[in-house]
């Protein structure tokens, strides 16, 4: 396989794009791409982007979205800028679908996404790569879908796009169409290889309870006490804060996915509202940690991933990480990148950015998540 990326920092979407295709043509010289996946930040015209890019490769299966933050080989940590990575192959099938309508009927959206991808593979589905709404339906709901749709044992990866802590508007992309409420994918097959590593940086302190009332993604009792209750046991006067999320424990092994507090819900009950669905009966902890072990854990995602690659070396790398993660290391958001790129013996053509909420397994060939203040490494790959 052949990857290529492009990265402008231009304001102006007609000269950033042709700054993009620009870098990717001359990696290219000349193959046509099968797939790709744009991030942009949420104040270019989208849909000029979109239409240069069907117009230098129309064969091209493409998605995309806005985003809170965007990271490549070519500039590493930008913010307001445009990232596109493109996928040649004469054997991996590369193919894309967009669901839309999210919040009317999550499940027929994500089953439309899916069997119009699905149309044009003959082998078996090796991965799916998604970057859907954030702001009108359940991150948890749309993955569930999906994962309903493709069958529980071909993982997802991707993130939920943003627009910058606005919390007004995202956009998916689909080919030319800019979309919000809706889910795009992009489904692989044939001969790829890949691997993936997840870190958070948090660690679990303090006892472990078991959420015992919640409804979607507020929760109101964990051990049958006020979930604000359980916070104060160990923060005491702070209110609930991204900062200290809770980790959620996998049913079967000592791994934990991540919950972010948004607000309290209701002081008066003690209910609290969280970034996803925390389901009833989880096992929760409130974690801690520091500005360095959030930026170790992009080294250690990465780290992960090299071990549990399947073959000689990866040929290019996708990487999705929080929001809140940017917002809390501010300055230093830079740095994540770099701390990735430390585990590489050569570098790779990468591309990534700052999502409201990360999708992946917790292991390899493992259950899909939803995940929160979590960085997300995807090693791909040809045979």
């Amino acid at each position: 396989m052949l990857f290529a990326v492009g990265h402008s920092n231009d304001p102006d979407s007609q000269t950033a794009i042709s700054e993009v295709l620009a870098q990717i043509h001359t990696t290219l010289a000349g193959t046509s791409p099968k797939g790709g996946v744009l991030f942009a930040a949420i104040d270019f015209d989208h849909a000029l982007i979109l239409h240069r890019v069907i117009k230098a490769f129309p064969d091209i299966n493409l998605i995309g979205g806005t985003t809170d933050g965007e990271m490549s080989s070519v500039l590493g940590f930008e913010q307001d800028s445009l990232t596109l990575m493109v996928f040649c192959s004469d054997e991996v099938t590369i193919t894309a679908g967009m669901g839309r309508g999210l919040s009317k009927d999550v499940t027929a959206a994500s089953h439309s996404a899916v069997q119009q991808a699905k149309a044009n593979h003959k082998e078996d589905i090796q991965f799916c790569i998604s970057l859907p709404e954030s702001l009108t339906t359940s991150g948890a709901l749309i993955l569930d879908s999906l994962k309903q749709a493709l069958g529980a044992r071909v993982p997802i990866f991707g993130g939920l796009t943003a627009d910058q802590w606005r919390s007004e508007q995202t956009y998916q992309f689909f080919q030319t169409e800019v979309c919000s409420d809706a889910v795009p994918i992009l489904l692989f097959s044939g001969p790829i290889l890949f691997s993936h590593g997840i870190a958070s940086g948090w660690q679990p302190i303090g006892k472990p309870g078991r959420v015992t009332k919640a409804e979607s993604n507020v929760v109101y009792e964990i051990d049958d006490q006020p979930a604000l209750a359980f916070y104060q046991r160990y923060l005491g006067d702070l209110p609930p804060s991204s900062e200290y999320p809770l980790a959620l424990f996998d049913a079967d092994s000592n791994r934990y996915y991540m919950r972010a507090p948004i607000e309290i819900h209701d002081a008066t009950i003690g209910s609290i509202i969280f970034f996803g669905d925390v389901p009833v009966q989880s096992m929760v902890q409130i974690t801690e940690t520091t500005h360095d072990n959030i930026l170790a854990a992009s080294r250690q995602s990465t780290q992960q991933a090299l071990e549990n690659y399947p073959g000689q070396a990866p040929a290019a790398a996708l990487f999705f990480s929080c929001a809140s993660r940017r917002q809390i290391l501010g300055s230093r958001t830079g740095e994540e990148y770099e701390q990735a790129q430390h585990c590489l013996t050569q570098p790779l053509p990468s591309c990534g950015f700052y999502t409201n909420g990360e999708i992946a397994p917790l292991q390899q060939h493992g259950t899909t998540y939803f995940h929160n203040e979590t960085f997300i490494t995807l090693l791909l790959g040809a045979e």
